[in-house]
């Protein structure tokens, strides 16, 4: 490797090892501590609308994505110029409609209620594959519930992708799958979206997906008790 690659190689490896710390972001009159799952760095103190877009085509309009993380890989790559995997990234996202209030045990339960009403019941399904084969592209469906305690549910989700128009972090002409977890967190008075996604042309470790998540949760409640 050229001494100058090799120093940046250094530096990108070090920035990311130092970005990798829990951070407190204001909502109203209170402070939420996030921090990225191991294996991935935040990206929003980056300002770069190549990401920031990609974030906001997985997010919805009312919501505001408060961390959008690429794996460290990636991150490597993203500083040294390199193209993009992502084949796995993450984000946490609060609604606007709570951003600046505090929201009670009981709102958040009618939250919980009224994100996950229109989720119906999960698929039945032998090859994960086969079955998103057979739904309509860009079409949601829930695979399972991962979890429901007072202050986190968890719910495995997967779709089959269209490409993303003006995106080219992948060369391929392959159908995309995409299986992902929303996890609703109830922490400092604060409603919260935590999703994990992974994305391939062949069916995705759903083992690895359900213990990311547990992880993650738990320590996102662990920062935040009091």
């Amino acid at each position: 490797m050229p001494p100058m690659r090799m120093l940046a190689a250094l530096l990108a490896a070090v920035s990311v090892h130092c970005a990798a710390e829990p951070f407190e972001v204001r909502l109203g009159m209170e402070k939420v501590a996030l921090d990225a799952p191991p294996g991935f760095t935040d990206t929003t103190n980056l300002a770069s609308p190549r990401l920031q877009d990609l974030a906001e085509s997985f997010n919805s309009p009312s919501n505001r994505v408060l961390l959008f993380g690429l794996t460290d890989a990636d991150m490597r790559r993203f500083q040294l110029g390199d193209k993009l995997e992502v084949n796995r990234f993450v984000m946490i996202a609060t609604p606007r409609a709570f951003e600046q209030q505090r929201v009670s045990p009981d709102e958040f339960a009618g939250f919980v209620r009224e994100s996950l009403s229109a989720l119906g019941q999960p698929a039945q399904f032998t090859d994960l594959i086969k079955y998103l084969e057979s739904q309509p592209i860009g079409r949601s469906s829930l695979l399972a519930e991962l979890r429901r305690e007072p202050a986190v549910v968890s719910v495995l989700q997967a779709t089959r992708l269209a490409p993303l128009p003006g995106y080219k972090f992948y060369d391929s002409d392959k159908p995309q799958y995409l299986v992902y977890t929303t996890s609703l967190l109830y922490a400092r008075g604060k409603a919260l979206q935590m999703s994990l996604f992974s994305l391939g042309e062949t069916a995705v470790d759903l083992d690895w997906v359900r213990g990311a998540t547990q992880r993650w949760a738990d320590q996102l409640l662990k920062l935040n008790r009091r």
